[in-house]
């Protein structure tokens, strides 16, 4: 992980750069949080002024984690985190058709078929006609896939457990309770999301 992302938030710009739009050299991303915040309330009058810290801090969050996750478990291991995140649904639901697993992956169709391609010829992931349609395709681990997801996940636990340790078991459970309710309100507007 970059030093800047981590260190405490840097002095912002100086009112006189901000106007220019010159941005302050020691600048980084939790001072730009900062910055946005009051430029965006006091400067343009825009009303939702928490919304969009919480949703750019969950934003960054989830980005700094995902790359961290992906840099230290799965680049290593030859995976990259949506070829991860394919195996690791097909690992606990079982074989699944493609269409199944981007649903529950969170992926497009078009996205699991390219990146089931490289699993198949990596010996990662077997490839059979669908049982009911013979049109679809069903994914399934290989005896190797198993063992693979086996290691991998095992480092990723651990890294998980490295990230999360600065929570209490009590923060942990507030933290997805409170994530689980931002998600569970998308009915109440138009939500985009992939299907």
């Amino acid at each position: 992980m970059a030093a800047d992302e981590d260190d405490a938030p840097a002095a912002g710009a100086s009112p006189a750069a901000e106007a220019n739009g010159a941005a302050a050299p020691d600048l980084d991303f939790w001072s730009f949080v900062e910055l946005a915040d009051r430029r965006l309330s006091e400067e343009f009058g825009f009303p939702h002024r928490l919304a969009t810290q919480v949703l750019l801090t969950l934003n960054r969050t989830s980005m700094i984690v995902t790359y961290d996750l992906e840099a230290a478990v799965h680049r290593p291991r030859g995976l990259s985190w949506a070829g991860f995140r394919l195996l690791f649904v097909i690992w606990l639901a079982g074989p699944l058709e493609s269409r199944r697993a981007a649903t529950v992956a969170g992926m497009s169709r078009a996205a699991v078929s390219n990146l089931a391609k490289p699993l198949v010829a990596d010996g990662l992931l077997a490839r059979s006609p669908g049982e009911r349609d013979g049109r679809a395709v069903l994914l399934s681990l290989t005896e190797r896939g198993r063992r693979t997801m086996l290691e991998v996940f095992t480092a990723q636990n651990e890294r998980e457990h490295q990230w999360t340790s600065v929570l209490t078991e009590t923060e942990q459970r507030i933290l997805i309770m409170l994530l689980d309710k931002l998600i569970a309100n998308r009915d109440q507007f138009d939500v985009r999301e992939r299907s």
